[in-house]
C-alpha cells in the first residue's frame, strides 16, 4: 500500500506512534473496537443511508421475517421448549430484532410467548441506542438491563441487552450473526521472496505506512498452509483467528440447537485467487468502498470477505456439526416461496409502495445485488441431521475439512 497522509487530529494515530510498529490485525482491531475511538464503539449511524454501507435488514423487513419463519422450525424441532434462545451478534441499528419480534408476535404468539431474544452488542453506547429503540417500538415491558434479568410483556418475548456473551445459562436455540464475521480483525500475509512475511503498521511522522516483517503467530502461517498454499508471490491474503475464539466462545454457550451466519465470503478455493492478489480487505465510509485502510483509523469501516472454509472447520474443532452451505439468494427463496413472499408486504401498502418492496427485495436475491456474494452457514449441536427448510436447495454434498 502506497503512504497515505493522515490527519494529526485522529487519536489513534498517536496511540499508534507510541505503540511503535504494529500487526495489521492489531491496526485493525484498534481501528474498529478501541473503547473510546473505535469504529464501532462509537455511539454514530453505521448502517443506512446516513451510515457507511447498507445491510440487509436495513433494505427491508422481509429478511427478518423469513428468517423467523426459519427461527419457528428451529423451534418446533427442539420439542418447542418455553425457553428458546435466539442470540443476536452484531444487531447493527436494531431493525433485524424489531422486525423479527412483530412477526413473531403478530404470526406466531405461541413461538413469542416462547422467545428470549437477547443481543450482544459490545458499544455502551449502541447499547444504550438499541434500548431505546427497543422501548420505542414496544418489544418488550420496562428497561432492557445489561445484566439484570429479562423483561416479559404479554405474549413476550424477553428481551436483553448484554455487552458479551457472559451470560450464566446454558441456552438452547439459535445463534445468529448477520455481517459480524467480516469485522473481525485480521492478519494479512504476503510471499515476498519466497517466503510468508506478515503485514504491519507503523507511523512515520503525520502518516500510516506498512511494513513487512515476520510472522507473528505459527498459527497465521499455519492457516495460510491449509488455505492459500498455492500463493503466489506478491499475493497477499488475510488470516482470520478470531472466528476459533468466537466459535469456542458460542459452543461453550449452546447445549442444544443451530448457529447461522450470513456474511459475504466463499469457501477457500474460491477466495485465494490469483485474481484477488491484494487480497478483500476494504474500507467502507458513506458509502464509498476504497482500498485506502489508513486514511482514517475509526472514523470508517474495515472488512474482509470471510473465509468459511476456516469456520467450518473451526466449528468442528469447536464441537459443532455441520447442517448446510447455500447462498443467500438460494436460502430466502426456500424460505419465501412456500407462500409466495406474502411477508413482503404489509397492511394497506399501496401499488407503488408494493413495486418497491419487490426492488428491495431483488436487491437481496439478484447475483448482481447481494443474492450469491452473501453465503448463509448453518451449523448444529445436540440433533441428529436436521433438514431444515432454508436449505432444501443448499449444496448437497459437506465441504471437506482442511488439513
Amino acid at each position: 500500500m502506497s503512504l497515505v497522509q493522515t490527519p494529526q487530529e485522529i487519536p489513534l494515530l498517536d496511540i499508534l506512534r507510541r505503540s511503535g510498529a504494529v500487526t495489521f490485525e492489531r491496526y485493525m482491531a484498534l481501528c474498529l473496537y478501541h473503547p473510546e475511538y473505535g469504529y464501532y464503539m462509537r455511539g454514530h449511524e453505521r448502517t443506512g443511508a446516513r451510515g457507511d454501507y447498507f445491510t440487509s435488514p436495513d433494505l427491508h423487513p422481509i429478511f427478518a421475517r423469513l428468517i423467523a419463519r426459519q427461527a419457528v422450525e428451529i423451534w418446533e424441532m427442539l420439542g418447542k421448549t418455553s425457553n428458546f434462545a435466539w442470540v443476536e451478534m452484531g444487531p447493527g441499528r436494531g431493525w433485524f430484532a424489531r422486525d423479527f419480534i412483530e412477526w413473531a408476535r403478530k404470526q406466531r404468539p405461541d413461538f413469542a410467548r416462547a422467545l428470549h431474544y437477547v443481543i450482544i452488542e459490545p458499544s455502551p453506547e449502541q447499547r444504550k441506542l438499541l434500548r431505546e429503540r427497543i422501548a420505542q417500538d414496544a418489544f418488550s415491558a420496562g428497561t432492557p438491563d445489561a445484566m439484570g434479568p429479562a423483561c416479559k410483556p404479554p405474549l413476550g418475548p424477553r428481551v436483553r441487552v448484554l455487552p458479551s456473551l457472559e451470560v450464566p445459562e446454558p441456552m438452547v436455540g439459535c445463534f445468529f450473526a448477520n455481517e459480524l464475521v467480516d469485522a473481525f480483525p485480521v492478519s494479512v500475509v504476503r510471499r515476498s521472496g519466497g517466503r510468508l512475511k506478515e503485514v504491519y503498521v507503523t507511523v512515520q511522522g503525520d502518516a500510516l505506512r506498512e511494513k513487512l516483517g515476520p510472522i507473528s503467530d505459527p498459527s497465521i502461517a499455519s492457516a495460510v498452509a491449509r488455505y492459500a498454499r498455492d500463493l503466489e508471490e506478491g499475493q497477499r491474503v488475510e488470516v482470520n483467528l478470531n472466528v476459533g475464539r468466537w466459535m469456542r466462545s458460542v459452543v461453550e454457550k449452546l447445549v442444544r440447537g443451530f448457529v447461522i451466519t450470513v456474511d459475504y465470503g466463499d469457501l477457500a478455493e474460491n477466495l485465494y485467487t490469483s485474481d484477488r492478489s491484494r487480497g478483500t480487505l476494504m474500507a467502507y465510509r458513506r458509502h464509498i468502498p476504497s482500498d485506502d485502510l489508513f486514511s482514517a483509523p475509526g472514523e470508517q469501516d474495515l472488512t474482509s470477505h470471510v473465509n468459511f472454509s476456516a469456520l467450518i472447520d473451526a466449528a468442528k474443532e469447536a464441537g459443532l456439526d455441520f447442517t448446510g452451505f447455500t447462498t443467500q439468494e438460494r436460502f430466502l427463496l426456500a424460505l419465501g416461496e412456500g407462500n409466495e413472499f406474502a411477508d413482503l408486504y404489509d397492511e394497506a401498502e399501496s401499488e407503488q409502495e408494493r413495486l418497491v418492496a419487490r426492488l428491495k427485495l431483488k436487491r437481496m436475491l439478484y447475483p448482481e445485488g447481494m443474492g450469491t456474494v452473501f453465503k448463509v452457514l448453518i451449523l448444529h449441536r445436540g440433533l441428529i441431521e436436521p433438514s431444515l427448510t432454508g436449505l432444501r436447495y443448499a449444496r448437497k454434498d459437506k465441504p471437506p475439512v482442511k488439513r
